[in-house]
């Protein structure tokens, strides 16, 4: 099932809004840069169009929330964990539970990448998803991530999965992840230091829609993740199939990142 991008994030087997802060002469310097900069090539990217939040009948698919599966779906969601100086929203959630294999899907929909807003024609919200396996107890037993372009996995042990969501970019990991194990290039302190040197880009991105100035502190705060999010209450649909593009299409909207499906997947849409 996994293939040459899946790698395993955890050693499990041996262990089981950002707060905008005044803006000082170099910060006012640069989103004078980022202005120029941005007029001079008129580029400024399009904007989010969420759909309003449907109800769940109207939702392509949708289980009834009494349905065994989607209370399933419930029961297995897991609980993210945020940095405290995250400034993007979770704006939709949807489930998928796979009629197959032993496996829920849930697919979050963030109101948007810190980098890249004022890119032409890039995409004005940010996808991510996060995959449980369970055992025919229906207890969680694997958990699969996706962290940009690749996807992580490691088992789980039989208890409430818990998710570490990456300040800015939303990348997921299984909570207690040893950072040794992620790709060389896809470290937090790599994804810390383009904080760093992207400050232009982040400022020009806040041209475009309301973000943050900086990641204005160190890589110690950066690499906390304590704002707890469960998404028990935040499903705003449950379906049951393999393909599960008519519901995120009808909650995301029509333009979205299709990140895989499935972690068996390593295209988008399969």
């Amino acid at each position: 099932m996994p293939n040459s991008k899946t790698v395993s994030a955890w050693r499990l087997r041996s262990t089981a809004g950002n707060r905008r802060r005044a803006a000082g002469p170099g910060s006012r310097r640069l989103l004078g840069l980022a202005l120029l900069g941005a007029a001079a090539v008129g580029c400024f990217g399009p904007r989010a169009s969420i759909p309003p939040r449907l109800a769940p009948a109207a939702v392509p698919g949708a289980l009834a929330p009494g349905d065994s599966q989607a209370r399933l779906a419930a029961a297995l969601a897991p609980v993210l964990y945020l940095q405290r100086d995250e400034s993007f929203q979770l704006e939709r959630v949807v489930a998928a539970v796979h009629p197959e294999r032993r496996v829920i899907a849930y697919y979050l929909l963030w109101a948007d990448d810190v980098h890249g807003a004022w890119v032409p024609f890039t995409i004005p919200t940010d996808e991510e998803v996060v995959w449980v396996g369970y055992d025919s107890t229906l207890a969680p037993t694997e958990v699969w991530t996706y962290w940009h372009g690749r996807i992580l996995h490691t088992a789980w042990p039989r208890r409430q999965v818990a998710i570490d969501v990456q300040w800015g970019k939303h990348g997921s990991l299984p909570r207690g992840v040893i950072e040794s194990d992620l790709p060389g290039l896809q470290t937090l302190n790599v994804f810390y230091a383009a904080t760093l040197l992207g400050v232009a880009d982040i400022l020009l991105s806040d041209l475009n829609r309301q973000g943050p100035l900086c990641f204005c502190h160190g890589y110690r705060r950066y690499r906390e993740f304590t704002l707890p999010v469960p998404l028990y209450y935040r499903l705003d649909a449950v379906v049951a199939t393999a393909d599960p593009r008519p519901a995120l299409s009808a909650v995301f909207g029509l333009v979205y990142s299709e990140k895989p499906l499935w972690p068996w997947n390593t295209g988008s849409g399969e």
